[in-house]
C-alpha cells in the first residue's frame, strides 16, 4: 500500500526507499499493472497502478494506493459510506441506491464485512491501543460489524493524532493491507502431511 500521489511513489520507488513485503529487499520500477476504472465519490477514476519487482527475492508486486481495496472497483470511501450506512440500520438496497451502485455489489459488500468483522474489530482494537496506550475500553455495539467499525475510527483517529491528518478511510485501507474486505484466510501453522 502506497500514497495517492503517483509522482511520489515514482520518487520513493527510484530513491529505493520501498521495501518487499516478503523479504524487506528493495522495490524496483518494474512497469505497470493494466490501466483500471475505479469509481470514486465523484465518479470513475482511471488508474494505472505501478509495479515493482524486488532486487532480493526477484518477486514482484503491484502498489496499491490506500484508497483503493484489493480486487475491488470501488475507491475505499465509497466502501466505507455503504459499510457506516449499514451500520445505522440502512438496507443493501437503499444503500445501493443512494451510492447509485448495483444492489449485488453493496450486498456483497456488507456480507464480506460481516465475514470479517471479528478479525478486523482485533486488528484495530490492537492498533488503537498500539498508537494510544492510555485508551480506553470501547463500549460494545448492537453487532459485530458495528464493533469492527467503532474500533476502526478510534484506531484511524489515534493514527492521526500520532503521524497527523489522513482520511480514517485510508488509513483502514492501508492497516488491512488492502484487505478490508478480502478473502478470510486462516493464517494458522503449516502442516508437511499429506
Amino acid at each position: 500500500m502506497v500514497g495517492t500521489d503517483p509522482a511520489e511513489v515514482d520518487g520513493l520507488l527510484g530513491a529505493g526507499l520501498l521495501r518487499c513485503p516478503g523479504c524487506a529487499g528493495r522495490l524496483g520500477p518494474w512497469g505497470h499493472a493494466r490501466s483500471r476504472s475505479v469509481r470514486q465519490e465523484d465518479g470513475p477514476v482511471r488508474v494505472r497502478p505501478r509495479r515493482t519487482r524486488c532486487c532480493g527475492c526477484g518477486g514482484t508486486h503491484v502498489l496499491l494506493a490506500v484508497s483503493m481495496l484489493v480486487r475491488r472497483a470501488d475507491a475505499v470511501v465509497v466502501i466505507g459510506a455503504a459499510l457506516v450506512a449499514k451500520a445505522a440500520g440502512s438496507g443493501h438496497r437503499t444503500i445501493a441506491a443512494g451510492l447509485g451502485l448495483p444492489a449485488g455489489t453493496v450486498r456483497g459488500w456488507l456480507r464480506r464485512f460481516a465475514c470479517r468483522a471479528e478479525g478486523l474489530r482485533v486488528l484495530f482494537t490492537g492498533l488503537l491501543h498500539a498508537l494510544d496506550p492510555t485508551a480506553g475500553r470501547l463500549s460494545p455495539t448492537s453487532s459485530v460489524a458495528g464493533d469492527a467499525l467503532q474500533a476502526l475510527g478510534a484506531a484511524a483517529a489515534a493514527a492521526s493524532r500520532v503521524f497527523g491528518p489522513r482520511p480514517p478511510w485510508q488509513f483502514a485501507a492501508s492497516a488491512s493491507r488492502g484487505l478490508l474486505l478480502g478473502p478470510v484466510v486462516w493464517e494458522g501453522p503449516v502442516s508437511n502431511t499429506r
